[in-house]
């Protein structure tokens, strides 16, 4: 099919997400044909550096060899069972692994589709543990400022950016909030006021939830592993259940297996998506400890209420688990450790750009804002995008906010070469 073809069809046709209609209607967009390590090629052989890991999916890169093979492996043998009451090799062994790696005390694993489900897996479980435990009144869940924890109505009443929770706001239930220390100098306030929070209404909170060390879709904001810290002792205190989101931080974007490794810390819930899929499928995994699942042992009407058809399917789960002996294999955590620090050095040095501010890294993550009255929906982010494709980078912004989230093994050539495309990008643009 010709490309302007595949644009015509998409023109009249798709509805793409988080992209203006009107905005999109009047550009050329870029259509990928190929995708393979850390690149995308377009329909006119152009290749483009990933930037983002298309939305932080691709962690080990576009078709790894292995991800495939065990794809094609597993569709030979059979390709769908639901986990209603059967059970197949891949997801057996697939919860053995991630529990194996997982931080201390979980011990099971529950799948499903993709990050929002496995979050409104993890706060159905934490009302219905409750419920189950005696405390029926504990259905109210604590969440930071500027979180963002999925798409999914129970997912977005967590969220704190108020642009993606506006159109919805009849419908979501109420959230408590707490906010996130983004400097050393408020530390001592935020766990004040989130200590006070959890004092007070403890008996009605089901769980506090976190995404670990890095806000992702509010700007990749990051924060000190001392307040996760924190959280775990109040909710040991005050008997509140601690959820980490992990669709995004987990699978070594901040230079660990689980960003909660920074903290030492483990968590009662522990949610992974995105990476686990290999890039090639959607997968999700709610982790949960003991104490979790043996509420839920009894008759019948103490079964989770929860599922998903393709929740732990056999082609996800094979490779799921040819993805984490990858990492095994390839010592991709060993390599974060080179890769991290060019990205932090860059990404410092753009800080002395004008036009620009707050330069900030962790592990597989850089990132800094070109600052505008406008925010999320500011042009500027946008302008660096287009300076980005002309030099071969697709490097989709988050607002005002320009970052670099690439697979985790990209070749240092090509990390190189990606660094050097956003400090042209982000000089041209600033200025």
């Amino acid at each position: 099919m010709l490309r302007s073809d595949v644009v015509s069809l998409d023109k009249r046709h798709l509805w793409h997400p988080y992209t203006a209609a009107d905005e999109f209607a009047l550009i050329d967009p870029l259509v990928v044909a190929r995708a393979q390590g850390a690149r995308l090629y377009d329909a006119d052989g152009r290749s483009y550096l990933d930037g983002n890991a298309q939305w932080w999916v691709a962690g080990l890169g576009h078709n790894h060899p292995r991800l495939i093979a065990a794809l094609k492996q597993q569709a030979d043998r059979f390709c769908h069972v639901s986990l209603a009451g059967v059970t197949h090799e891949p997801a057996a062994h697939l919860a053995e692994e991630l529990v194996a790696i997982a931080p201390a005390g979980l011990s099971r694993a529950f799948f499903s589709d993709d990050g929002s489900t496995a979050i409104e897996c993890a706060l159905k479980m934490a009302v219905q543990f409750w419920q189950q435990s005696g405390q029926s009144k504990k259905q109210r869940f604590v969440a930071l400022d500027g979180a963002f924890h999925g798409e999914t109505l129970g997912a977005t009443s967590l969220g704190g950016v108020e642009i993606f929770r506006r159109p919805y706001a009849g419908l979501l239930f109420d959230c408590l909030r707490a906010r996130p220390p983004y400097d050393e100098s408020s530390f001592a306030e935020t766990f004040a006021a989130l200590s006070s929070l959890l004092k007070t209404a403890n008996n009605q909170i089901a769980a506090l939830v976190l995404e670990p060390l890095v806000q992702g879709a509010n700007g990749m904001r990051i924060y000190a592993p001392k307040f996760l810290q924190a959280a775990r002792a109040l909710c040991n205190e005050h008997d509140v259940l601690l959820i980490v989101d992990e669709v995004f931080t987990g699978l070594g974007r901040t230079g660990k297996m689980w960003a909660c490794e920074h903290a030492a810390i483990a968590p009662d819930i522990l949610c992974s998506a995105k990476a686990l899929g290999g890039g090639l499928l959607p997968f999700a995994a709610t982790l949960a400890t003991e104490r979790i699942f043996d509420a839920f042992r009894g008759d019948r009407s103490r079964m989770f209420y929860y599922g998903h058809s393709f929740g732990g399917n056999p082609l996800g789960a094979a490779v799921a688990r040819e993805m984490l002996r990858v990492f095994a294999d390839e010592k991709i955590l060993d390599g974060i450790t080179e890769r991290s620090d060019r990205i932090a050095h860059t990404f410092s040095a753009l800080g002395n750009i004008s036009g620009t501010s707050r330069p900030r890294a962790l592990g597989m993550i850089g990132a800094i804002d070109l600052p505008s009255a406008n925010g999320y929906h500011s042009s500027i982010g946008w302008r660096v995008f287009e300076e980005a494709k002309k030099r071969g980078a697709y490097l989709r912004p988050l607002g005002d906010v320009v970052y670099v989230t690439p697979a985790l093994n990209i070749p240092l050539s090509d990390l190189g070469e990606l660094l050097q495309i956003v400090r042209e990008s982000v000089i041209s643009a600033a200025g």
